[in-house]
């Protein structure tokens, strides 16, 4: 039999429900003088009546109550990350803004006379011009992928070809860097996947550049590429650097999080690099992972569907 209630033994309910007869038999004894075993009988089922309407009550009130603390904890929460975004992106922009500002006042004040002066000044005003304009372009991109404006265009390609594409691209930086660029199972050269090319080659090269970056003198980046399951492959972007404390690792991908401040942008970028990737392999509907030890080096890598 399916009851309209749901029962479950409560101690404050029963014990409630206990007091509220006990004081009506009191009071029932009192102004009438006598009490039959009907009248035991009636309080007796009042009573459990009473006890399974209080206990319904409390639980409600009870999940109410939950619900209102996990709403509360939700809004605080959106409330300091939202303090904490606005706050780094004041410190992202501000930093080159007052750096242009700087030059340009000085330029203004009678720089502008020694060509020397002017053509150093210039320059790295249009690098702070440049900084800004990335920071913004990155925001942009990802605003666009969390209000699912971007999308995603899906092709065949080969994963192979791909790696090489960006290794090309990053020579440079690893020739500067003293970093080897390696691929595992190299002789494997064709492995064709059904992603969007142009998003997997910004997502390979920027975990390329933050391998070569947070490299070590000498040090090697190496990108493998393994089955996942029957469908998928995974691709893992592994380096042999300083590596990654376990405390950072839940909010690498974070917009604007760094590990060590100072360092970071000492080393240059958005601070938004990771967050991109992320978004663009959920974009795919695929899953980024990411472990490290101190000492040891880091390794990202995320999953893709087989073509």
């Amino acid at each position: 039999m399916n009851l309209p209630f749901k029962i479950q033994p409560s101690s404050q309910a029963f014990r409630a429900s206990f007091y509220i007869h006990i004081i009506s038999i009191i009071l029932y004894i009192t102004l009438f003088g006598n009490f039959s075993l009907f009248h035991s009988g009636y309080f007796a089922l009042t009573y459990i009546i009473v006890s399974i309407v209080l206990e319904n009550f409390l639980i409600s009130y009870k999940k109410k109550e939950e619900q209102r603390s996990s709403e509360i904890n939700i809004l605080k929460d959106q409330e300091n990350y939202r303090r904490e975004f606005l706050g780094n992106v004041s410190h992202e922009l501000k930093t080159p803004l007052f750096t242009i500002q700087g030059y340009i006042l000085t330029l203004i004040e009678g720089a502008m006379k020694d060509n020397k002066v002017r053509g150093k000044y210039l320059n790295r005003t249009a690098k702070g011009v440049d900084r800004i304009i990335s920071i913004v372009k990155d925001l942009d991109l990802i605003t666009q992928f969390e209000s699912g404006i971007k999308t995603v265009d899906k092709s065949n390609f080969n994963i192979y070809e791909l790696v090489d594409n960006v290794y090309e691209l990053m020579e440079f930086e690893s020739e500067k860097n003293n970093t080897k660029l390696r691929i595992r199972n190299e002789r494997n050269n064709s492995v064709m996947v059904y992603a969007d090319n142009e998003r997997i080659l910004q997502v390979l090269t920027n975990l390329v550049v933050n391998s070569i970056k947070y490299g070590k003198e000498n040090g090697y980046t190496e990108i493998a590429v393994d089955e996942y399951d029957k469908d998928r492959i995974i691709v893992r972007v592994i380096d042999d650097g300083e590596g990654i404390e376990e405390e950072h690792l839940p909010r690498l991908f974070e917009r604007f999080y760094r590990i060590d401040k100072t360092r970071s942008r000492k080393k240059g970028g958005s601070g938004l690099g990771l967050s991109i990737v992320k978004h663009i392999i959920e974009a795919h509907q695929e899953q980024i992972f990411v472990k490290s030890k101190v000492g040891k080096g880091t390794e990202f890598s995320f999953t893709l569907l087989k073509s």
